[in-house]
């Protein structure tokens, strides 16, 4: 399973497809984003993929967790949000 990565100016409409078409193969999705803006923006998107998967009688659970991550070459806090089936 690939991690989907966000930042501050991914469209949350189009990371929620992402998530759905991961979640639909794979029984769940993980989600990383680094400071304010990213973080914003992968919470609405796992808002609108648990809408958009309740219409096919799927029902989502976001969990946030806290995350060592390495972005170009130095190792920052981020959030990782895990998108399963519930």
């Amino acid at each position: 399973m690939d991690v989907i990565k966000v930042s501050a100016r991914s469209v949350p409409k189009s990371v929620a497809g992402a998530i759905c078409a991961v979640i639909r193969e794979c029984g769940r999705a993980e989600v990383e984003a680094v400071g304010a803006g990213a973080v914003n923006q992968a919470v609405k998107a796992a808002a609108v993929a648990r809408v958009f998967l309740s219409e096919e009688g799927i029902d989502a659970v976001c969990i946030p967790t806290f995350e060592e991550l390495e972005v170009a070459g130095a190792v920052k806090t981020g959030m990782k949000l895990t998108v399963e089936k519930r």
